[in-house]
């Protein structure tokens, strides 16, 4: 045993950190290493249980039920919400969707209306369910959802509006009470994606900050989701998704008696769940309380606020919109260096800090997810990222050659074979003998000539490849 857990280490000594507050995306840091010790001590206490079947496992019963009576609880969700714990806010906002389709058996081709900042959970849930999608641009300085461009958009297909309370990409909130009342007068459920805003938000408002109106305390907003494993600090992977009654919530629910087995009852899109991540979470937020996550959020809210601030005193750096919780985006604004090569500086550094493609309105930007663990770091962080601009700077430009860039535009990702595929990956350089290069900015700044559907295609080869024993 010893054996195979100092390999394991070995391991997970190539990846990003996930304590120390240096990986601003993917993870989400408390800075309290009790924290890691309760959840992986209930974890392995719960974890060969199964939440199939409530009436063989009732102790998970009881703490899905008490999660989702918490969730409830903090973002006010009136008497007779019910929810479902789900293995991460992807399938928490499938699940909203495949609700509100199977709701309206009566619609023939549904859709569901959602800003083109939506997560892209919801794109995989149209694609997934066979939904169309009615995609909004949103205001291009506010990055905010336009409420009446959102209601011009709701028709007789719609069985689904998607507000962000925060979006991802710039961590701004929607105008989620004028977008509610808009499905709400045409009869429509309005589902607010907070997976990454709903367990801090609140705690925000309890300490002052001005936080947009977003959860069951808005009249029309039907469903919401919230990821435990963000900002409530619970092990990976869980998730709450509120619906405001049980109504909503039914036609989610999956049951087969048409076979000789077991009648199989799933609330989820999963059959067999292990109650380990179940019971980590509930462990952690027992202990927390809520005197833990008010200082949680009083710690994260300083730290989002130097960050901020240090960023805007970078020369040549610009955060986009005006975040409303703990994500921020910054672009660069006109000037001479490339924001991939600051990634890459960064990383040297390091720090991993997240780069987003322009897409829209949103031009190319550096994506920071801020958590308590940054608390005490700011100055590091910020004197790193002034080092990283300067670097970048000094080395100008990340230059794509022209015709290549031509050549590559000109693609059909359609017709290409999987061997012209791993050529242009290999060109690109994805795929080699050594591996991934240290530095990904003239990779990015190829890719971001590529259009939508190549640069996908591209990337899906590449996963392919790289899950390949």
């Amino acid at each position: 045993m010893t054996d195979v857990l100092a390999e394991l280490r070995g391991l997970r000594a190539g990846d990003l950190p996930t304590h120390g507050g240096r990986t601003l995306a993917y993870v989400y840091d408390s800075g309290l290493s009790e924290v890691d010790e309760i959840a992986a001590a209930a974890h392995a206490l719960a974890s060969p249980a199964n939440a199939l079947d409530p009436t063989a496992f009732p102790s998970l019963l009881k703490l899905e039920n008490d999660l989702v009576g918490r969730a409830a609880a903090l973002l006010g969700g009136p008497d007779g919400t019910v929810g479902t714990v789900t293995s991460g806010g992807t399938e928490s906002c499938l699940l909203a969707v495949l609700a509100a389709r199977d709701a309206r058996p009566d619609i023939g081709a549904p859709s569901i209306v959602l800003p083109d900042t939506a997560h892209a959970a919801f794109h995989k849930a149209a694609h997934l369910f066979g939904v169309r999608e009615i995609v909004v641009p949103v205001d291009p300085e506010t990055f905010r959802a336009v409420p009446e461009a959102m209601a011009a958009a709701i028709d007789g297909s719609t069985v689904l509006v998607v507000g962000s309370a925060p979006s991802y990409a710039h961590g701004v909130v929607d105008p989620i009470p004028e977008i509610a009342a808009a499905a709400a007068d045409r009869g429509v459920r309005m589902h607010v994606d907070a997976c990454i805003g709903g367990w801090v938000l609140p705690y925000f408002a309890k300490l002052g900050a001005p936080v947009p109106p977003f959860d069951f305390r808005v009249p029309g907003v039907t469903s919401l989701s919230v990821d435990l494993h963000k900002y409530a600090y619970c092990a990976k992977g869980v998730s709450v998704l509120l619906h405001a009654n049980a109504q909503l919530r039914r036609t989610h629910y999956f049951a087969s008696a048409a076979w000789p087995g077991y009648t199989m009852l799933n609330p989820t899109l999963q059959s067999t769940r292990s109650g380990g991540p179940l019971a980590a979470a509930w462990a952690v937020v027992n202990h927390l309380g809520e005197d833990g996550y008010l200082r949680l959020a009083e710690v994260t809210r300083e730290a989002v606020t130097r960050i901020r601030a240090g960023v805007e005193d970078i020369a040549g750096l610009r955060v986009l919109g005006e975040p409303d919780s703990t994500l921020v985006a910054f672009t660069a604004d006109g000037a001479a260096f490339d924001l991939f090569t600051v990634a890459d500086e960064m990383k040297l550094r390091g720090w991993y800090v997240q780069p987003q493609f322009a897409h829209g309105g949103s031009p190319l930007n550096l994506h920071l997810t801020i958590t308590a663990a940054n608390h005490g770091s700011e100055k590091e962080f910020l004197a790193d990222l002034a080092a990283s601009v300067a670097a970048a700077t000094e080395a100008g430009p990340v230059a794509v050659d022209v015709d290549v860039a031509a050549f590559v535009a000109a693609l059909d990702p359609e017709t290409l074979t999987p061997e012209q595929f791993a050529g242009l990956l290999t060109a690109a350089g994805l795929m080699g003998d050594g591996g991934l290069p240290d530095r990904m900015a003239p990779i990015n700044a190829l890719l971001a000539t590529a259009p939508v559907t190549l640069r996908e295609r591209l990337l899906l080869e590449f996963l392919g490849a790289l899950y390949t024993p």
